[in-house]
């Protein structure tokens, strides 16, 4: 080979190595600067961490070459964590550059396109360490700016985003500039936003646990889950996530929340089980476009356009009918050739920020709704709810993706989209005084016209309501004829008194759920037929709806209730509680002295029933954890995931209802607040109770949640032993066919939560099992729920977990506690009692007349005591909210 190309190969490898600079490792200093093609042979990686996890680089996402962007990435994954000038990319031949007034990037003229704001203090290094985080030092190695206090679209394990920060959605994987979709952290929760409007709230999701009221500090997450945190560490929300060493939070070009878990830093694939945000596609607010019609199918999603709305060819929806939508047409138009029309979605479709959003107003006429949104030139459309008279105004915002709902999605509100049509032909010009002149006389006598109308209206419908106090009331009708949501609470009641049937008629209250008139609802349960429980505040029916959904109508009876006006105040909060594990209020009936509920129907009905029962299949323990962890979820929710805090009273596997599919629901929550005052008493005697009632509810404590704990823990030993807590057994030790029944020379009482406590101190767990599960369970495992169960049983309410606490517990990401004996010991004297004298018992499980210790009741010869314990208010003993 002749000398010159070896001369020419010697050269351009001497000018690859120069055009290549090397890698940096945690630091680079001052006049230094970097470029893709510089660092070619790196991808654009200039620096990195110590221990290489992650880099600095100029990165350009998809191989999109004319947008190189400053980025922080993951290194086995490539997942962006950061990048500084993301709404301005640079070419290839663009630079970033350190210098002591900060950190920049340049295009290949030398413009600034990005760069750190002015700092205190001249630069010294700049270090990437290995949590990811960018820091720009000065001369003692203190900070002045660094990347985790600027988050983009992405944070991870030890970086915390504060309250009143956000992260933006990239616009898509090649275009790294903001998008429109918001997660921002308030100090009260944590929402998802599409331009303005919420569709996702950490405190709306059944994967959270609300722990505290504090305000929030900011968000986190760890090796155990996702929490928002207050100023001292108190932990105010919750996300359990599996054991892992590096998350990675990222919002999604699409909108969607994702946690994706590795086990290593150095991992590069992601553990199963990922966290996303909302779960369901329907909720994603853009997903089918402008309009669009989302629908479940299966695992996944499809998307056509509603009724009366045809395809664009942007993939968006559009009126049919060839109007303009009113979106597309701006405030400052005079252009008096357009006339303001409304295309109705069907009764079946929603909108994803009606969940979030509450009612412009309220009222009984939905043509005030639509004067409202055609008076205001921002309104794009608007939904009106029969079954509240709520009216909600779309404005100020693009439509996004609407949904494909049902009566059993909660949502009764129909919409409205604004559109204008038509061309009205403007006014002959050479007319316009005379026609003004015309309007002058004629308004006026328009007016008194409609006056003296108004004034007969009012006149007639006085008259026409005494006469229908004389009418017998109408037939029956036919459940198939009942439209929900569509109709007011009748008042043709005879229980219905003149000055009630004046001062009531309509309540208005928004929020809601659907009226049924009584006739309706025996209608619906074929004149209460079919009776499938009873309970402290009545009977329970099973009754069929119009769309073949089955419901469960709750006769409440025995005791006084309040107001119909108080009565709808107390529901619109009821009927507006969302969980997965408490039972759905669908509707109610507050006609004359009747009061009813409908609820969701559970088809397995109650715990006590799989439970107590010795027939049909035994529940597994694996079943019952989950049932415990199911009702913990739910009674955690009320105490905290709620806006008002609601304190159930009435824990018991009566009230806990099952399902097909593992559901497990908690019901009859917030019904002692529909009491009225002067009945509230009665409810430490209702029929059920006994047993569950925490010590408190006969000393001068306030009841707070933690008498719920109490009751749980009750139904937690329950679980354990598949029988009563206080229960007889033959000489046989068989459970006697009542657990209730009178003793005999035959049985011996046994309470349960004694033996459980003895057996806790012998560390005999495995003897407390219920013996129909023939040792398929583990002392290991019994043992952790008895001591869950004591926990919550401490006689000092302070001294109970809250639920959150036990949740956790349960689940096994917090060590079940160490019970207090010395805060257990009251339970021996309930045994001593049952078994020295087996008379009826009050509603804490021992006898009226038993006097162990500083608890005393009333002596009664009945099962339901009727005492009524003065010193406690009733705020306190309806559950304080």
């Amino acid at each position: 080979m002749s000398p010159f190309p070896l001369l020419l190969l010697s050269l351009l490898s001497s000018l690859h190595v120069s055009l290549s600079g090397p890698v940096a490792t945690e630091f680079i200093y001052p006049n230094f600067t970097a470029s893709y093609f510089h660092y070619v042979d790196t991808n654009g990686v200039f620096l990195t961490s110590r221990n290489g996890f992650f880099q600095a680089s100029m990165f350009n996402p998809m191989a999109q070459q004319s947008s190189f962007y400053l980025s922080l990435l993951h290194t086995h994954t490539a997942t962006v964590l950061w990048s500084g000038n993301r709404n301005k990319p640079t070419s290839d031949s663009g630079f970033v550059s350190l210098t002591a007034a900060g950190l920049s990037v340049l295009d290949q003229n030398g413009t600034v396109l990005w760069s750190t704001p002015k700092l205190s203090a001249p630069v010294e290094a700049a270090r990437l360490l290995d949590t990811g985080n960018l820091q720009l030092l000065d001369k003692s190695n203190s900070s002045l700016w660094q990347s985790f206090e600027h988050p983009t679209d992405t944070f991870v394990s030890s970086q915390l985003l504060p309250a009143g920060s956000y992260l933006s959605s990239s616009v898509n994987d090649t275009n790294l500039a903001e998008g429109d979709y918001r997660l921002s952290v308030s100090t009260s929760d944590a929402r998802l936003a599409w331009i303005g409007q919420d569709y996702w709230r950490l405190s709306n999701d059944v994967r959270s646990i609300k722990d505290s009221s504090q305000p929030v500090l900011g968000m986190v997450v760890n090796t155990t889950g996702l929490y928002l945190l207050a100023s001292d560490s108190t932990i105010v929300f919750a996300v359990s996530l599996t054991q892992s060493a590096f998350r990675v939070v990222k919002l999604g070009s699409d909108g969607r929340l994702t946690i994706k878990s590795y086990t290593s830093v150095n991992s590069s694939s992601p553990i199963s089980g990922d966290f996303i945000a909302p779960s369901n596609d329907c909720d994603l607010p853009y997903i089918c476009r402008s309009l669009g019609l989302c629908a479940i199918s299966g695992n996944s999603s499809t998307c056509t356009c509603p009724p009366l709305f045809t395809t664009a060819t942007n993939r968006s929806c559009l009126p049919g009918d060839g109007s303009t939508l009113a979106s597309s047409v701006s405030c400052t138009t005079t252009d008096s050739t357009m006339s303001v029309s409304y295309l109705s979605l069907t009764n079946e479709i929603g909108y994803f920020s009606i969940k979030y959003m509450p009612a412009t107003t309220s009222g009984p006429d939905i043509s005030m709704c639509r004067s409202l949104c055609s008076n205001n030139c921002t309104c794009t459309g608007y939904f009106y709810d029969n079954s509240s008279m709520s009216c909600y105004l779309l404005e100020k915002n693009p439509l996004g993706t609407v949904f494909s709902s049902s009566s059993s999605s909660g949502q009764n509100a129909i919409g409205y989209v604004k559109t204008y049509v038509g061309s009205v032909p403007p006014s002959n010009p050479t007319s316009s005084s005379s026609s003004s002149h015309t309007v002058a006389i004629i308004l006026p006598v328009i007016a008194a016209a409609l006056l003296v109308t108004a004034i007969l209206y009012i006149l007639f419908v006085r008259w026409k309501k005494k006469e229908k106090k004389k009418a017998i009331g109408k037939s029956k009708p036919s459940p198939k004829n009942i439209h929900l949501g569509q109709h007011k609470s009748s008042s043709r009641d005879s229980g219905y008194t003149d000055q009630e049937e004046d001062s009531t008629d309509d309540v208005i209250i928004p929020g809601l759920p659907t009226r049924f008139t009584y006739e309706e609802l025996e209608a619906i349960t074929e004149n209460f037929q079919t009776k499938i429980g009873a309970g402290g505040f009545g009977s329970v029916y099973k009754g069929e709806l119009p769309d073949n959904s089955l419901v469960a109508v709750k006769k409440i009876e025995g005791v006084g209730v309040h107001g119909r006006k108080e009565f709808c105040t107390e529901i619109a909060v009821i009927g507006n509680i969302r969980h997965i594990n408490l039972v759905r209020l669908r509707g109610f009936c507050a006609q004359g002295s009747k009061r009813l509920l409908v609820y969701e129907y559970m088809n397995r009905g109650s715990l006590d029933r799989p439970l107590f029962s010795h027939v049909g299949p035994v529940l597994e323990w694996g079943e019952r954890v989950e049932i415990a962890l199911g009702a913990a979820r739910g009674l955690a929710y009320l105490h905290s995931g709620c806006e008002r805090k609601i304190v159930h009273c009435d824990v018991k596997p009566e009230n806990i209802l099952l399902a097909d599919g593992g559901q497990v629901k908690i019901s009859d929550f917030g019904l002692a607040k529909l009491m009225a005052p002067e009945q509230s008493a009665l409810f430490t005697t209702m029929r059920g109770t006994r047993g569950y009632l925490a010590p408190e509810w006969l000393t001068n404590t306030a009841i707070s949640d933690r008498a719920d704990v109490y009751s749980f823990g009750m139904v937690l030993l329950e679980l354990v032993r598949g029988r009563k807590n206080r229960s007889e057994t033959s000489a046989d030790n068989r459970p006697t066919q009542s657990d209730f029944s009178d003793n005999s020379s035959q049985t011996q009482i046994e309470y349960f939560p004694t033996l459980a406590l003895e057996k806790h101190e012998q560390r005999r767990y495995i003897d407390l099992a219920d013996p129909r599960l023939q040792g398929r369970v583990t002392d290991e495992e019994v043992g952790k729920m008895v001591r869950i169960a004591l926990s919550c049983l401490h006689e000092e309410p302070a001294l109970r977990p809250n639920m959150a606490s036990v949740i956790r517990m349960i689940e096994g990401s917090l060590e079940a506690w160490e019970p207090m004996v010395k805060s257990l010991n009251f339970l021996r004297m309930y045994g001593r009692g049952f078994a020295e004298r087996p008379e009826p018992e009050n509603g804490l499980g021992f006898s009226p007349n038993f006097n162990g210790g500083s608890w005393t009741g009333t002596s009664s010869s009945t099962a339901n005591v009727s005492w009524s314990p003065s010193h406690l208010s009733s705020q306190q003993l309806s559950g304080p909210r």
